[in-house]
């Protein structure tokens, strides 16, 4: 009884309303004596709640003396108040992104951890509506397989840069030429991921240095193209590499020597 009560309240009633609602439910028609009894509160505080519930439409008074009250059924009081909070809720949807500041700049958020970052990939990828990109070792991918499978078959764009060694039958792969162009790599596992333009992390997964596993997560627009800005030129020297190997080693060497001294030295 004490979790219903506090459930009414929750919708808006106060403690007193809430009792004699109940109570009203229990016994009806009822005069305020009778319901002052049945909720166990003082006599004079049932006449002025009954008065407050014939007010808000809750209960309904006869024209008899003594007089007494009838509540209204409980689905008519739990749809009158589901209309009014999902009109509440519409209103400040509507009404609230208008007060933000001008200059509003989403912020950008570290989690650590392995469990909670690959909690917060899947978080991504399930909400995700049109495009998941993502770059990953076979260790990460082996956690998302299954969720970035469900986005392919909603019918949304998969294309998945592959570090290392995997089989993913699935959306768009390109498997990384496994140079490492910065000396950053060395640290660990990391995993890039970019979704709708919206929202992105990336970060390491797996640090090799024993330090706790931390990403960045925002959906700052302006990091989110950077995300997916770096997934999308792996793909492109991916592709060139595949389609022009001799090529790129006759300009550059093997394991592109010639263009990493070039621009890291």
């Amino acid at each position: 009884m004490d979790e219903i009560i506090s459930k009414l309240k929750e919708i808006g009633l106060n403690e007193y309303q809430s009792k004699v609602y109940v109570a009203l439910l229990k016994k009806h028609p009822a005069t305020g004596y009778e319901i002052s009894k049945l909720a166990n509160i003082p006599q004079a505080r049932a006449y002025d709640t009954l008065k407050s519930l014939e007010n808000l439409h809750i209960a309904v008074s006869s024209n008899t003396k003594p007089q007494t009250y009838t509540p209204i059924k409980p689905k008519d009081l739990t749809k009158r108040y589901k209309r009014k909070i999902d009109s509440t809720l519409d209103y400040l949807d509507k009404k609230l992104p208008d007060l933000k500041e001008e200059k509003y700049t989403e912020p950008i958020l570290n989690i650590s951890g392995k469990t909670k970052i690959l909690e917060k990939a899947i978080e991504l990828i399930q909400s995700a509506k049109k495009t998941v990109y993502i770059s990953l070792f076979s260790q990460d991918f082996k956690y998302l397989e299954q969720h970035l499978l469900d986005a392919y078959n909603r019918g949304l764009d998969v294309k998945i840069v592959k570090y290392d060694s995997f089989v993913c039958n699935f959306g768009r792969t390109f498997t990384h030429l496994g140079i490492p162009l910065l000396e950053h790599y060395k640290i660990g596992k990391f995993v890039f991921l970019a979704i709708d333009n919206e929202e992105g992390l990336f970060g390491i997964t797996d640090n090799q240095k024993h330090d706790m596993p931390e990403v960045i997560w925002s959906k700052n627009p302006e990091i989110v193209f950077l995300i997916k800005a770096f997934i999308v030129h792996d793909m492109y020297i991916i592709d060139i590499g595949e389609n022009f190997p001799e090529q790129l080693k006759y300009f550059y060497g093997a394991g592109l020597k010639r263009l990493r001294d070039k621009i890291l030295h």
